[in-house]
């Protein structure tokens, strides 16, 4: 048996065979050559365990940031693999839905959560991204598995193998705060907060329209101005918070007086308007009547019972400018307020004659 040693730590070659020899020293040059080589490669093995325990770490350490993120935006990523519809999701997704983590999915299961509208959305977008091999994004309406309304926005888009679909992914963000955020603020800038009817702006808009209406075709049929009588007194007597209960009861009492489609708003503080959709001959005027006798029933407040009443002016449309008919309403109401108050009056139809219809409706 010949042995070599190759130095602290490299180990002893040993070559045995049935005949005792010695190396020469080309040999023993060549096993130093191999040694060398062993050893260089026992180093770059080393090297690159460590490299990859470290580029382990720093992915675990992006993971864990990414997850943080996600967790922070509620977002998630989804993956629909085709055609066989099996869906994969990060955790966040799960959450969206109500799901326990890595519970089995069932893509029937999940499209049965989304609200019938966007169910549909969904299918018609999902159809056309898949024939266009495109991509997607809608904001979509869940019920959970645990019975929670949620919003979410999804992106979408499709993968390729050649020119055949393989698979569709993107990711999912639960954005219910933020819709119910942009609810409440078109809310706001829409309707009175306090009573719950449209506020002036939206008056505005409406009667506005009147002016870039065709000829013949008003977009409603007739204005009513109304203006509380006795108010400032229940204001003034019993308080705010009094006076905004009688607010907020005198916007009941309209709106149970008038029909689906009239527009009911508060224009100023004791002062409201009502955009009826007909002008056929006594609806403006039975409207006005209803009004007055339920705005005269009385209110109770803190054990408190007080009444006020309501004086109102009626403008039919008969072909006048907005302005116009605003005037001709406010006329006739600040008349009605003079004679006693409690009571409506008409203003006078144009010269022209009322235009030949009876519904705007």
């Amino acid at each position: 048996m010949a042995t070599h040693a190759f130095g602290p730590g490299r180990g002893v070659l040993a070559l045995v065979d049935g005949e005792t020899r010695r190396l020469t020293g080309a040999q023993r040059r060549r096993l130093a050559d191999f040694a060398e080589a062993a050893d260089c490669l026992v180093r770059a093995t080393a090297c690159l365990t460590e490299a990859l325990a470290v580029e382990k770490r720093a992915l675990a350490h992006s993971r864990k940031i990414f997850d943080r993120a996600s967790e922070a935006a509620r977002i998630g990523v989804w993956e629909c693999a085709l055609p066989d519809e099996t869906l994969t999701w990060t955790d966040q997704v799960y959450a969206m839905f109500d799901l326990p983590r890595d519970a089995p999915l069932d893509r029937d299961r999940i499209v049965a959560c989304y609200a019938p509208d966007s169910r549909a959305a969904l299918a018609a977008a999902r159809s056309r991204a898949l024939a266009e091999r495109g991509g997607f994004a809608l904001d979509a309406e869940i019920v959970t598995v645990a019975g929670r309304h949620r919003w979410i926005r999804i992106t979408a888009q499709v993968e390729c193998e050649g020119a055949v679909p393989v698979r569709i992914f993107g990711m999912k963000q639960d954005i219910t705060e933020e819709k119910l955020l942009a609810d409440r603020t078109r809310y706001l800038a829409e309707f009175d907060a306090m009573t719950g009817l449209a506020n002036r702006a939206t008056f505005e808009a409406r009667f506005s329209a009147l002016d870039q209406a065709p000829a013949g075709r008003p977009p409603f049929g007739a204005l009513l101005l109304i203006d509380l009588d006795g108010f400032k007194p229940v204001n003034d007597t019993l308080g705010h918070a009094a006076g905004d209960a009688c607010l907020v009861e005198v916007a009941a009492r309209l709106r149970q007086s008038c029909r689906e489609g009239d527009l009911v708003a508060r224009i100023g503080g004791d002062e409201f308007a009502i955009l009826l959709t007909t002008s056929a001959p006594g609806i403006a005027e039975e409207v006005a009547a209803r009004l007055i006798a339920a705005l005269s029933r009385p209110m109770t407040w803190a054990g408190r019972i007080f009444t006020i009443g309501a004086s109102i002016g009626i403008a039919r449309t008969g072909g006048r400018s907005s302005a116009d008919l605003f005037v001709a309403a406010d006329t006739v109401l600040y008349k009605a307020k003079a004679e006693g108050r409690g009571r409506y009056r008409v203003a006078a139809t144009p010269p022209c004659g009322p235009l030949p219809y009876a519904s705007a409706s």
